[in-house]
Formats: C-alpha cells, structure tokens, sequence
C-alpha cells in the first residue's frame, strides 16, 4: 500500500493526502477569516486554548466529492463559531457538562497545555469534560473548569452522562456469544464505558460478574460489551473485536478500534497495533488468557454431561415451550436450548437411528419456526405446533432474537426436516426485520436474498446475481464483522455447495460437500463436547436438498447423521 493510499494515522476515514488537504483548509479558513493560522496537530484544529477536533468533518468529507470540501470547512466552523463562546456561568457548565471519552491522540502537544486536567483511563483513550449546547459540542479548558471547580464538574458530568438515554438490542454473534449493543444519537453513549456497571445495571437489569466484560467504544454513538460469565469468553473475544474495528471504520464520529477489558473498575486494552505493519490484533493478558482456558472447560464439561444425560436438557426445553403463550419473548431462548438439545442427541447418536433425536430435531425445527411465524405476523394470535401441542401463540412483529442467524439455523432445520410449508413461510420474513434486528456483514443478508429466492423459485436469472453478490461481499477484507475462520470454514461452506447445486453438477458438488465437511472438523478441532460441532449443520441441510435431487451422497460421512439425511423418520409422526 502506497502511502497514497494509506489510511491517515489521525484521521483513519481519510487517506493522507485527504487528511492533509482536509487540514490545509481548515487553515486557510481563519487565516483568511482571522489573518492568523491556527495550530492544527493530528485530528483536531487548536486555537486559544479552544479545541475543536477534525473527527466529524472527516467523517463528513469522505461522503462527498473533495471539489465540496471548502464549502463544509467553512459551514462546520462558522456553526462552531456562533455557539458556546466560554463564557458560561459556573450554574451552566455544572448543568450542561457531560463526562467524554476521547482517543488519546484528541489534543496536540500545543494545545495540551490548556487541558491539564484531562484523564487518561485506557491505551488510546482520555476522559475530558464537553459542554453540551444546542448547537454544539465544546471540550472544556482548563479556564473553563476553574469556574465552576475540577471535583463539581466531575460530579455533574458523571451524573448528566448516566442520565443518557441509549438504546440497547441484545447480538448473537456466530458463535452464539451474547454481546450487548447499546447505541444512540448522543455524541456521550460511548463515553458511558466510563461507567459500565452501572450501564449494564440499567440495560439488562443485572449486575456485572465479578470477571468483568469485554468493551468496544468504536464509535461515540457506540457501545458494545460482553459479559464475562461462560465458555463463550474466547469467541466474543474475537467476534466483538473484529465488530469493533468494522465500526470504527465506518463511522460516524469514529474514537477507537481497540477492544479492552473492564475488570475491577479499570479497563485493560486487549488491541495491540502494529505500526510497521499498520494491522491490529487482540493479545488477551494472561489472567484473562487464564479465565478463558477455565470457562470454556467448564462449559464443556457441562454440555458433555448433559449429552451422556440428554433428557435434563430435552426438560430445559419442554420447561421454554410450557409458558410460550404466555412468555412470548423468550422463544429466542427456547429456540437456543432446542437446537442444543437436537445438536447433543447426535453425540451417542450419530446416525439419527433413535425416535428420540428425531423428535429433538423435530422440536428445534418447529420452534425456529414458531419463532419466525410470530414475529412475521404484526397482530393477532398464531397458532403453531411444537411437540405434541398446538400453541396460541401472540404475534410480536420484528424482535431481537429473531435475527439473521436464527433465520438461517430455522431455515436450515426445516431443509432437514423436509419442511416445505415452513420454508415458504420463512422465504417470506422480511429481510429489512433481519436486518434491523442483526449487525451482520452484508454477505449473510445477500444469503438469505438468495435462499429465499431460491426456495420460493424466482427465476435463475435473478437468483445467480444474488449467490454472486453473497460470495463477493464474504471476501475478508469486505466481511470485516465476521471471524475469519468462521466465515472460511463454517459459513461459506453452503455458499459453495449451493453453487454447485444450481449449476447440477454432482461431481463438483461431491469435492466442495468433503471439503465443507474437512473444514467443519478443523474448526471444531474434532470436538465432541461443543454441541455444535457434532453436526456440520449449514452442510447437512444442502446435502438433504441434494439428496432430494437425486445427487449421489456419501450416507457415511462424519457430522452427517444418515438417517436426517435419507429422509428415513419423515412422516413417522405429526409435525
């Protein structure tokens, strides 16, 4: 990469030349306004003790032609210059003054001198205090903070910032882990790391664990953590790093791409940057490294013992579905245990040859789609079958836990199952309810785009554009929400295979099936405790589709339960 082309190190939504040019006209600006150039070091312009960071109008200059770019230098400082002028009362920066965090890097060395009583709290990130106007933003000086007193603006900043409304939408990532997304039009949501116990109190009603979260502040609009309280640890460590990065680039109002740790009231940057290499890579301390090692024994240890016990689990199940109607909201939850429950079964039944893993896999199937059927309905009562029940279930519309990944997982089940009804059903849920409910690189909804299309038989010529758009943007480089062995060795996996059934060829279709299951075991490692990894799902059910097609399908094949795949208990019972 030329430098050219290069991410500017201050401002990263900029090229260097971009970043230069931005600079440049910001000091022509009040040279010609004022006859002086003011001193502009980084990503912010310094005048009079007075900062005003340059984050903003880069996020705002990338959108648009340079030819613009005079117009917006002009437009955003001319609003910065008619708003707070620093001569506010101490009553007025106590009442408007809210805690904020900032990348390190926010105030250059010549302006430095006039914010002392800044706080470094992280690698990479300051905490200052900001007058909220409305019409801007202001950092406070130290001038400022004479006025009204050091300790008192404290207080009141702390105390304005936690009464910040945010919102807050719960995120599965791939693997399953719970992250916490918590957002908002204030320029202050990111700064409420700051004060996470606190936030997660509010948000999700319980207290932080003893070890801690995970933290990403990509944005100030921004916030994601992750709860540190199982065997999910390793994977949300690099689920909601590679979030973070993903958001941080692209904005608005970036602050860092850094991940860190909160535990005991402090946060620890797990992010470590390369410079010679400009990359970023998460390096968990060894106490966390630690933990991981602990939780994710732990988490196998249980389902291991659930497995060899299955029933325990199939009650956790039966426990969800009896209060369905009356607990809607916790069909996301039921859906989990089921899938589980369906993924255990295959542990001392590989083959599927019991009754009893058939009816798991039937009750998993008939929940992801219960799921799907209430929120695609906006009113009313839906009435769905799960066991040996018909439940009266009420409509939701869009939820949270109906999200992209669910979708697929439902999808896939009935593909299994031989669901023809319910895939209809689920080729018809909304792509724009997916979306809004999942924060997923752009390849997972061009996906769906496809399966829906596919299963609903729109024609082939508006249907390959959309297999090619999905295997375009899964590139890693493009798909940068998504872990990368996961996106190669688990996702793309029925990408490929879906190709090579639309184009019928089988014996394509046989070389990328081995490959899809080679790679499901190098991800696994070969494990038999993570449920998951004891059927190569996504595989599975664009084998059955294939199997269906009459293609020629190896029925002995690890993580391929044979008699899921031969159709054998069809029809065994009412579904």
């Amino acid at each position: 990469m030329t430098q050219h082309h290069a991410p500017d190190a201050h401002l990263p939504m900029l090229t260097v030349p971009q970043a230069e040019r931005l600079r440049n006209l910001a000091a022509d600006y009040f040279l010609a306004r004022d006859g002086t150039r003011p001193t502009i070091g980084g990503g912010a312009v310094e005048r009079g003790g007075r900062l005003s960071p340059l984050t903003a109008l880069a996020q705002r200059c990338r959108t648009v032609a340079e030819r613009h770019w005079p117009e917006l230098v002009a437009e955003h400082f001319a609003r910065l210059e008619s708003a707070s002028q620093g001569d506010e009362g101490a009553a007025e920066l106590l009442r408007q003054t809210y805690l904020r965090l900032l990348p390190a890097d926010a105030f250059p060395a010549d302006a430095a001198g006039h914010f002392r009583y800044a706080r470094p709290v992280a690698e990479d990130l300051v905490a200052a205090l900001a007058l909220d106007t409305p019409t801007s933003i202001r950092l406070l000086n130290d001038a400022d903070v004479a006025r009204a007193g050091l300790d008192e603006l404290w207080a009141a900043g702390r105390a304005n910032l936690l009464g910040e409304p945010v919102e807050h939408v719960e995120v599965r990532g791939p693997s399953g882990a719970l992250l916490h997304s918590v957002s908002g039009a204030s320029h202050f949501i990111a700064s409420k790391a700051l004060m996470l116990p606190e936030l997660a109190q509010v948000v999700t009603g319980r207290e932080l664990p003893e070890a801690g979260a995970l933290v990403a502040v990509p944005t100030r609009h921004l916030l994601a953590f992750h709860p540190i309280v199982d065997g999910t640890l390793a994977d949300a460590v690099n689920e909601l790093g590679t979030y973070a990065l993903g958001a941080y680039e692209d904005g608005p109002g970036s602050l860092t791409p850094r991940l860190y740790w909160w535990h005991q009231s402090r946060l620890v940057c797990l992010t470590v940057f390369d410079h010679e290499n400009r990359s970023l890579s998460v390096q968990p301390p060894q106490e966390l490294l630690e933990m991981m090692k602990t939780l994710r024994g732990e988490q196998e240890t249980a389902v291991g013992s659930s497995a060899a016990d299955v029933e325990q689990l199939a009650c956790v199940v039966g426990e969800f579905t009896e209060r369905l109607e009356q607990d809607p909201g916790s069909l996301g939850d039921a859906f989990a245990a089921a899938l589980t429950v369906a993924h255990a079964r295959c542990a001392d039944d590989p083959d599927a040859a019991m009754l009893e893993t058939w009816e798991s896999w039937v009750t998993a199937m008939q929940v992801g789609s219960a799921m799907f059927a209430t929120t695609l309905a906006r009113e009313g009562i839906v009435e769905c079958r799960v066991g040996d029940r018909m439940l009266a279930l009420p409509a939701t519309g869009p939820a949270p836990y109906a999200d992209a990944r669910a979708w697929l997982d439902a999808f896939w089940l009935a593909l299994v199952c031989r669901e023809t009804d319910r895939l209809t059903r689920l080729s018809q849920v909304p792509l724009d309810d997916l979306r809004r409910a999942s924060n997923q690189d752009d390849y997972v909804f061009h996906w769906i785009d496809t399966l829906q299309s596919h299963w609903l038989r729109q024609p082939m010529d508006d249907i390959v554009p959309k297999l090619l758009a999905t295997m375009e943007t899964s590139h890693p480089h493009v798909a940068t929400r998504t872990p990368k062995d996961f996106l190669d060795l688990v996702d793309y996996q029925p990408v490929a295979l879906c190709h090579r059934l639309i184009t019928n060829d089988h014996a394509a279709f046989a070389e990328a099936f081995t490959e899809a299951l080679a790679h499901h075991d190098r991800y696994w490692n070969g494990s038999t405790n993570d449920p998951r990894g004891r059927v190569a799902l996504g595989p599975l059910a664009m084998a059955c589709l294939a199997h269906d097609w009459d293609f020629p399908i190896d029925t002995a094949s690890p993580y391929l339960p044979k008699y899921l795949l031969n159709r054998e208990w069809c029809g065994e019972f009412p579904t």
